[in-house]
């Protein structure tokens, strides 16, 4: 039996606790000179990104004065390059584009497993190996008969830069103006902007919910759709980049209908 196959027979393994994130909620200034992007799930498409920033800065270059970039999560796992959009994300130029990053349910399964790894641990069969691969780490190695935790972490820290971790430690949860509430997956409409638990943040599926009444404008991913969609009081911008080619943005600008870009 190969190792992937006895991964496979952990699918009935208790989920791993998950990172907690220490930052919570983080407002941005939004006016009638402000323009907003909001980015949808990258999953280590690096080359998607970049191009889809370069649509973003031709766009600009039209609208408002001041500029944010707000990503939605889900940066690593299923796609080629996690490392690659991870080294991207820590040295990206602040200026003239400002960014705000929020944590997926993906960057807590990696933290989760960065801190306690387990060859059964869940991160390995949600995309884990095609990360742990951009890094240079062989599973098989990862686990070998000389396995010990010590000498997994010592491998994991030799290829895993230390400031990528910390920026996952750092991520928000959600971010949001008078108008809008960006999150990764979805928004509970019953509480607060500052008092949403990190399950239904992270996880929870946001097409089951009607923000028609919520107040604000709900931006997120995690939930994959055909091409953006704007339906009920929420705009759903995850298209499925690992899979699709399609990694897609909302533009968000006072007195305008949202508008969206999409890499070809």
């Amino acid at each position: 039996m190969s190792f992937r196959s006895l991964l496979s027979k952990t699918l009935g393994a208790i989920r791993q606790t998950p990172h907690k994130f220490a930052a919570s909620a983080i407002e941005v200034p939004f006016d009638e000179t402000t323009v907003i992007y909001a980015i949808g799930d990258v999953h280590g498409c690096l080359s998607l990104l970049n191009e889809l920033e370069s649509l973003i800065a031709q766009d600009f270059a039209n609208h408002g004065d001041k500029c944010f970039l707000v990503m939605l999560g889900d940066y690593v796992d299923r796609g080629p390059n996690s490392a690659g959009v991870l080294d991207h994300l820590t040295s990206a130029d602040q200026n003239p584009i400002k960014r705000v990053y929020l944590a997926g349910n993906h960057e807590s399964t990696m933290l989760s497993f960065l801190s306690q790894p387990a060859r059964n641990h869940e991160w390995l069969r949600f995309g884990g190996v095609e990360t742990l691969r951009s890094y240079g780490v062989d599973l098989s190695s990862l686990f070998s008969a000389g396995y010990s935790a010590q000498s997994v972490r010592h491998l994991l820290n030799s290829h895993i830069p230390r400031e990528h971790i910390e920026f996952l430690q750092g991520l928000h949860l959600v971010a949001f103006t008078d108008e809008h509430a960006f999150v990764h997956a979805s928004i509970d409409p019953q509480r607060p902007i500052d008092g949403q638990s990190e399950d239904t943040l992270l996880w929870r599926d946001a097409g089951a919910i009607d923000y028609a009444g919520y107040g604000r404008l709900v931006v997120h991913g995690h939930t994959q759709v055909a091409s953006p969609l704007l339906d009920r009081g929420r705009i759903a911008i995850d298209t499925g980049a690992f899979a699709t080619g399609k990694l897609s943005a909302v533009r968000l600008r006072t007195g305008f209908e949202p508008s969206f870009l999409t890499t070809d």
